[in-house]
């Protein structure tokens, strides 16, 4: 980064159009992710329906956990965007891709000011480098492009500051640090990165005039950084056997990882969204290796200092950004892999820059021609490169495919198409998966869980019940395994057992949805209404759309004879299930017919039978209301539909024998009873029915 005239530079456009240029390639280069849908964890970052409202957004800002980290800003645009376009996956793209974009032309901004040579090549470098993809095409990681624009806003205005002393500037700089920690708080490293700068433009570092400006920032970020740790350690899980790291195996991990972040960048090849996690002990020899390597590298870049500053900054500025995720405090994700490419997304600049700048130190003796060519074919690459790479976030099961293709002992991606394919009804491959996740990663409760899951679908209970145990013994407060313990164990009907389940995962969770419903479902059967409506209550309160949970709380109101309250739960779920779907309105028509509301009820078994025409059930229910009510030709229109459904139905058609002798067809009436009789004989209620009917038809009897 040795300073120069920006003619230096290794090609020059107007600024407009330049910037311009930077946004088209851009766009270009990641057009496969505008067809791409949400991947993995996408679900807890655009905003979830608890958070959508007003309130919600007061808990963003307010309560710790509300989301996934503790980055209120990135939330509150998530909550903006969500209000835009709604859980459609192409407004979150498009704007990724564009804050990217902005990225790269505020970095051409900030490198004109600094008079860096090759500042337009490091600002397509960055637009283009494929290493880039995962924060660009992974809607989550919209922390990383937001958070970098603020950034470099603050990085620039601060430079502005740094040359008038205006204390305007200052402000707005501050302001604009502030909303980056707030999206994303590895910005937190930006003070020490902009005295990295001072020091080499200077070869010093004033108190006064560097130093003094930057300790608010210093010390707000630094204190935003050990909050952030917090939250990602308390709130996000980061702690525990799998982050068991001693200081020695810390700095070895940080070794490697600084050399595999530096080696991505320089050649990209076989990116990875879950790259291999390393095995990292004192004995390896290559750790070694890796950490010797380190300090040489460091100790001929401060011999250099004497010509050039700029690489011995430039590796600073690498090193400390990436420093956060380098091992030395517990990143939740590194029970995946301790590298990611997301987490050098800003830390790249500290090696693109100075490359850059060097490559068109080195070519400026050759003809522009010749230059320009060499930087299209460069940047032609890249464009390549990151378009292929962008192509496997086109979908959810592309992207756990190609991870494994690229990185079979991705336990993860494992686990997770096996839980795309069993929502997609594909249980027997979702097994493998499964499996194969367990084989990678055995002591994983989740894994074990969800591969329960699998093998109950599959009707293999014993292998399934096995699975759950296993996950409760490696994790006793797994409160989920807990509540698919208590299924299994209702569906072989040990329901005291399954009450236990639920108890014990309600113990652990108290707002836990499903295991209130369960129970609510398990003590219904267990002859508990009372406690039934307690439980399914909480279910609802919680979940208000779910309309199995207003059929039971039904069932439940009806077993207490609240028969009122069971009609007005049963419209409910009317109104939520599909319209495919009779139980809500079968469910209402019983309760208005005990209630004495025989219209009402026969239009609701109306809607049931439309709901569900092949089934005979609620056309039984709409005749015996209509023959309630002496409509005796339209409750026998019923009463045949259904019996053109199942003729075997013996009470429908007696029935149907009982409105048409009701009606004065007596004859088409003893035929349904012999039918009746024939279907079920010595029957004494069938073949009292017949006989007083054969009396009516002989003349010897009054209709009943």
């Amino acid at each position: 980064m040795t300073r120069s005239t920006p003619e230096t530079s290794f090609v020059r456009w107007p600024t407009p159009a330049g910037v311009a240029l930077v946004f088209l390639a851009a766009f270009a280069a990641y057009a496969p992710v505008f067809r791409a849908g949400f991947i993995w964890n996408d679900s807890d970052y655009v905003t979830a329906p608890a958070l959508r409202s007003l309130t919600g957004l007061g808990r963003i800002w307010f309560k710790i956990g509300a989301t996934e980290q503790y980055y209120p800003l990135l939330h509150t645009a998530f909550w903006v965007e969500h209000r835009m376009w709604g859980d459609a996956p192409i407004g979150y793209h498009l704007l990724n891709v564009a804050l990217h974009a902005t990225s790269a032309a505020l970095l051409l901004l900030v490198l004109r000011r600094l008079a860096i040579p090759g500042a337009w090549l490091a600002s397509f470098v960055f637009a283009l480098h494929p290493v880039c993809v995962e924060s660009v095409a992974w809607v989550s990681e919209q922390k990383n492009t937001l958070s970098t624009v603020f950034y470099l806003l603050a990085a620039l205005d601060y430079l502005r500051f740094a040359e008038r002393r205006e204390g305007r500037r200052y402000a707005i700089a501050s302001l604009f640090f502030a909303l980056a920690l707030l999206s994303k708080t590895v910005t937190a490293t930006l003070p020490a990165a902009l005295l990295v700068v001072s020091w080499w433009r200077t070869g010093t570092l004033s108190w006064r005039r560097d130093v003094a400006p930057l300790l608010p920032w210093l010390i707000f970020g630094a204190a935003a950084g050990l909050f952030s740790g917090w939250v990602e350690s308390h709130v996000g899980g980061a702690q525990g056997s799998a982050f068991g790291l001693n200081g020695l195996q810390r700095v070895l991990l940080a070794s490697r990882a600084s050399w595999f972040y530096a080696s991505k960048l320089l050649w990209p090849a076989n990116l990875i969204f879950i790259y291999p996690r390393w095995t990292i002990t004192g004995a390896s020899l290559g750790a070694w290796i890796f950490a010797a390597a380190v300090l040489a590298a460091f100790a001929v870049l401060v011999a250099m200092r004497g010509r050039s500053r700029a690489p011995l900054a430039g590796a600073l500025f690498f090193v400390g950004t990436l420093f956060p995720t380098l091992g030395f405090f517990n990143v939740y994700a590194f029970i995946y892999s301790y590298v990611a490419d997301h987490w050098q997304y800003l830390a790249s600049l500290g090696l693109i820059v100075p490359i850059c700048a060097a490559l068109t130190l080195a070519t400026r003796s050759l003809a522009a021609p010749v230059r320009r060519a060499a930087g299209s074919g460069l940047l032609a690459f890249l464009a390549i490169l990151t378009w292929r790479q962008a192509g496997m976030y086109s979908d959810m099961e592309t992207f756990y495919r190609t991870t494994l293709a690229r990185n079979p002992a991705a336990w993860m991606a494992d686990n997770n198409l096996g839980l795309l394919l069993q929502a997609r009804g594909g249980n027997a491959e979702a097994i493998g998966h499964f499996e194969a996740a367990l084989r990678a990663n055995p002591g994983s409760a989740e894994i074990h869980n969800n591969y329960g899951t699998a093998l109950t679908a599959s009707r293999r209970l014993d292998a399934a019940e096995g699975e759950y145990r296993a996950a409760l013994r490696i994790n006793p407060r797994y409160s989920t395994a807990w509540n698919n313990l208590g299924l299994l164990l209702y569906q072989t009907r040990r329901i005291p057992e399954a009450l236990a389940a639920y108890y014990e995962s309600l113990r652990l969770q108290p707002d836990y949805v499903p295991a209130h419903f369960n129970l609510g479902v398990a003590l219904l059967d267990s002859g508990q209404p009372e406690k039934a409506v307690a439980e399914l209550g909480r279910a609802l309160g919680a979940e208000q759309h779910r309309a199995e949970v207003h059929l039971y709380l039904g069932d439940a109101m009806q077993d207490l004879k609240r028969d009122r309250e069971a009609a007005e739960q049963y419209a409910m779920a009317a109104r939520l299930l599909a319209p495919s779907d009779a139980s809500g309105w079968y469910g209402l028509g019983n309760s208005l017919v005990r209630q004495g509301q025989l219209a009402p009820a026969a239009a609701a078994f109306s809607m049931a039978a439309k709901a569900e025409p092949a089934d005979p059930k609620p056309l039984f229910a709409l005749g015996n209301a209509l023959a309630a009510q002496e409509q005796y030709a339209p409750a026998a229109s019923a009463y045949r539909r259904a019996l053109a459904l199942a003729p075997d139905l013996v009470d429908v058609r007696n029935n149907l024998g009982n409105v048409l002798l009701l009606s004065g067809q007596v004859a088409a009436a003893v035929a349904e009873y012999r039918e009746a009789v024939r279907e079920r004989p010595g029957d004494p209620a069938l073949t009292e029915s017949l006989r007083r009917a054969l009396e009516m038809q002989s003349g010897g009897a009054q209709p009943p």
